[in-house]
């Protein structure tokens, strides 16, 4: 103890300990403020690629996924399928495949995807935002005598081919948009991720 009555080891013992506490709750005040920075899971979920099995899909058949909120189409064509797409050019909108902006560049063939069989397609109609309706089958319909396949939107009789291109006389101006997509193995894509970008 010091001349004055002050025991300088004992003071220097509560400033240390209450800066270590001071700091610490520091800590514990700065974390969730840190945090709060980060997006929310949701968010992420919201914007995160999905990965979605697709081996069990049979010919003709087709799957609905969910990326970014919205639908997507997964449908495996059929040969017979494949062989309609090359006969529908003098009925659709866009039949030279000129508008780009809604498709990576691995769309732009006739199949409008990575493997001719598999068609990976947003299913959001391109005129309001409705969901159009899978008709895979080849045969009349109400809507169409000559239906060859593909989707039709009960909301506004928009028509689009098995591979989302739409038909001329639909509300629809473009056609179904394809989302970025890579396989991750031959039964499992990943919507989202382009390899090429990635």
């Amino acid at each position: 103890m010091s001349q004055d009555g002050v025991n300088k080891g004992r003071r220097t013992l509560l400033v240390g300990a209450t800066a270590a506490v001071g700091a610490v709750g520091a800590g514990f005040v700065a974390v969730p403020f840190v945090k709060s920075w980060n997006p929310s899971e949701r968010a992420k979920a919201a914007g995160a690629p999905a990965k979605v099995d697709i081996g069990k899909i049979e010919p003709g058949a087709m799957l609905t996924a969910e990326w970014r909120g919205k639908p997507v189409y997964i449908a495996r064509r059929t040969q017979e399928m494949l062989d309609t797409l090359p006969g529908l050019a003098d009925r659709l909108k866009d039949p030279e495949n000129t508008v780009k902006s809604q498709q990576p560049a691995y769309a732009d063939n006739i199949t409008r995807s990575r493997e001719p069989a598999l068609i990976v397609v947003l299913g959001v109609c391109t005129h309001l935002g409705c969901a159009p309706k899978y008709h895979p089958e080849i045969k009349p319909e109400p809507f169409d005598e000559n239906w060859q396949g593909g989707w039709f939107c009960p909301c506004h009789g928009s028509r689009f081919d098995l591979s989302g291109r739409v038909f001329k006389g639909s509300p629809a101006a473009i056609n179904l948009e394809i989302p970025p997509y890579m396989f991750e193995s031959d039964n499992v894509i990943i919507i989202g991720v382009d390899e090429e970008k990635a």
